[in-house]
């Protein structure tokens, strides 16, 4: 067997080069990328000032037990100094596992599942169905559509308080119940119908988003698959399970996706219409807002235990949801 050899540098041909180490090979990619460095500089100071920063000192905060009395503040000409204390995890121990457990944190939790579950069913069952009849050709289609994503045009704030009104005791909801002959809920007073009025305000405010995103799903499906369908003799539920419901595949898991994310965190709309009088109805996101900054004193160090809790817990469901559908994915491919 023969090896050639490079004269000029001795060395055989087809030998791999040494890879070069971590300081040469960040110098090699500044120099050959140092105008797409310089353009995302500002965003990522941006985002560290505000989201890593922020992030840092909040997950700090969880392991002292910080809170209004003894964090740094002024009093008038007088700057008192923080006195809080390093704990470690015993705030992450009391919420997960301490006495007062399951009514500070668990409870919350199963009603937080609760909400985002059928506040996300209701969003897509609801929003897929107006998105097939606006679909179709209808006369006065772009009036419609104008008026069904008014809810999510409207600031968030707005539409809680309307509902607010209506859903008071003398309010045209219960009015209306009263001269049907009907009962007349608590709804913003019995815990039952305050959850459910939560659910159906929420699912007003989140529909047309849903709606919108599977329109546009929807226009993009080739209209020759539904004719080949309906040449083969498919019904309209074989067209709609065999060939809508794959094509809106992709748009579905990340609308889906997003709308529980969104859900999850939701804090506007439940905080707008109860504020701090519905304590059986505060998902994980309002009961924590409570603790750190509705009530004497002021918790920091639990607040942001509970936000970390709630990081962690959105992470661990993305990651397990994306891995989900790659699979799936793979299954459909094969």
């Amino acid at each position: 067997m023969t090896v050639a050899i490079d004269r000029a540098t001795g060395k055989r041909r087809g030998d791999r080069a040494p890879r070069p180490g971590l300081g040469q090979r960040l110098k090699h990619s500044y120099q050959k990328h140092w105008y797409a460095y310089a353009m995302i500089a500002p965003v990522a100071v941006v985002l560290g000032v505000i989201v890593l920063y922020p992030l840092g000192y909040g997950f700090y905060l969880t392991l002292t037990d910080a809170d209004s009395l003894n964090s740094a503040r002024t009093i008038g000409v007088n700057e008192i100094e923080a006195t809080y204390k390093f704990i470690g995890i015993d705030n992450y121990a009391e919420i997960l596992w301490g006495e007062t457990a399951y009514d500070r944190f668990w409870s919350h939790f199963i009603w937080t599942i609760v909400w985002t579950a059928a506040c996300v069913a209701l969003h897509y069952g609801i929003g897929l169905g107006l998105a097939l009849l606006l679909n179709q050709k209808l006369r006065g289609r772009t009036f419609y559509r104008l008026i069904l994503i008014l809810p999510w045009a409207v600031p968030t704030f707005v539409t809680v308080f309307g509902w607010r009104f209506m859903l008071a005791d003398a309010g045209i909801i219960n009015s209306g119940l009263d001269l049907l002959g009907l009962p007349t809920p608590a709804w913003l007073e019995d815990s039952f119908w305050q959850r459910f009025a939560a659910i159906m305000v929420n699912t007003w405010c989140g529909v047309p988003f849903m709606m919108v995103s599977l329109l546009g799903g929807l226009q993009s499906i080739d209209s020759s698959l539904y004719e080949a369908a309906e040449m083969d003799g498919a019904s309209a539920w074989q067209r709609f399970r065999h060939v809508t419901l794959p094509g809106l595949r992709s748009v579905s898991s990340t609308v889906v996706l997003l709308g529980i994310i969104w859900t999850f965190n939701q804090f506007a709309i439940i905080f707008l219409l109860f504020g701090n009088t519905a304590p059986d109805a505060q998902i994980l996101v309002t009961w924590a807002y409570q603790l750190g900054f509705g009530q004497q004193p002021r918790e920091f160090a639990e607040s942001a235990a509970y936000g970390m809790l709630l990081l962690a817990i959105l992470i661990v469901f993305t990651s397990f949801y994306r891995r989900w559908l790659n699979r799936n994915d793979q299954q459909l491919a094969i």
